[in-house]
């Protein structure tokens, strides 16, 4: 048995489930690898475990991190370090977000760490302006990162700044020198769950009903009340920024659940791409083929 199993896939895969069986098998401790269900204020809208799957066995990183913080990879390696060092059983990460699992296999780019009163300084300058302004600001202060990015890509635009306003230096420097993964080569073993796509897209849109369905509304709401920086992770999270429209009455709930199931099986899509190339360690398997690969023989 390995120190660590690595589930990834793509959303509605299965993954939950999967994990459940083998930690009540092995009494291993779940530990999340999903970028939004890091955040307690999405439970409904992130498809959390449920209560009675936490109470079954362990679960770490589900709900552990306000929506008003931006949880970066960096964080999240940091804590998953912690995680390892404080539980000497088995772990079973499980998730969607392949930077993750990345960072846990391979190591990150060697940044220094952002000062908070920087990082908070950057975002709270950004508030109100254009991401297209913010990619001039970049250009000027780091041409070589602003290059390599979309001058869309408010989030990763926002980190370039931070780095380079704390360490008057390029990002671009930093990411070819990575530190020692938190999980070694012989340490992990990983599987990607590979579902048939007609049967994902199914139950992708039958997810997003029973969410609707369990209050993913109401609880888009209460997020809405807190008036959160749009650019956080938190705020785009899938469907969160359809309901929203649909909360300052711009588009119908129905055409808001559209959305959000096409954006969602757009990410799926994604997933299974950026897994077949970045993920090349991790057995393809069915939900079927891992269930029955994990029980006990």
């Amino acid at each position: 048995m390995p120190r660590a199993l690595l589930i990834a896939g793509p959303t509605t895969s299965g993954k939950s489930a999967l994990a459940l069986q083998y930690a009540k098998l092995t009494g291993a401790t779940i530990v999340n690898a999903d970028s939004m269900q890091v955040y307690r204020d999405l439970r409904i809208l992130t498809a959390r475990p449920p209560l009675e799957e936490e109470r079954c066995a362990s679960h770490l990183l589900f709900g552990e991190i306000d929506g008003a913080v931006n949880f970066s990879v960096g964080r999240y390696e940091t804590r998953a370090r912690e995680i390892l060092s404080q539980r000497p059983g088995p772990l079973v990460f499980i998730g969607g977000t392949g930077l993750y699992f990345l960072a846990l296999t391979e190591g990150l780019s060697d940044i220094p760490p952002v000062p908070e009163e920087v990082r908070t300084g950057i975002r709270e300058a950004a508030v109100g302006r254009e991401t297209l302004d913010l990619h001039a600001d970049l250009a000027r202060l780091d041409p070589a990162s602003a290059a390599r990015l979309r001058h869309s890509d408010r989030q990763r635009i926002l980190r370039a700044l931070e780095v380079v306003h704390a360490t008057g230096r390029s990002l671009s420097e930093f990411q070819n020198r990575r530190a020692a993964p938190a999980l070694s080569p012989g340490e992990w073993s990983g599987i990607f769950l590979a579902p048939e796509r007609e049967a994902l897209k199914r139950r992708i849109a039958d997810r997003f009903a029973r969410m609707l369905a369990a209050g993913a509304l109401e609880e888009v709401a209460r997020l809405a009340e807190r008036r959160l920086d749009p650019a956080l992770p938190v705020m785009r999270a899938h469907g969160v920024p359809h309901l929203l429209a649909h909360l300052r009455g711009d588009i119908p709930l129905d055409e808001a659940a559209a959305l959000g199931v096409r954006d969602t099986t757009a990410y799926a899509k994604r997933q299974f791409t950026w897994a077949r190339h970045q993920l090349p360690a991790f057995a393809w398997m069915t939900p079927d083929e891992a269930a029955t690969a994990l029980a006990p023989h």
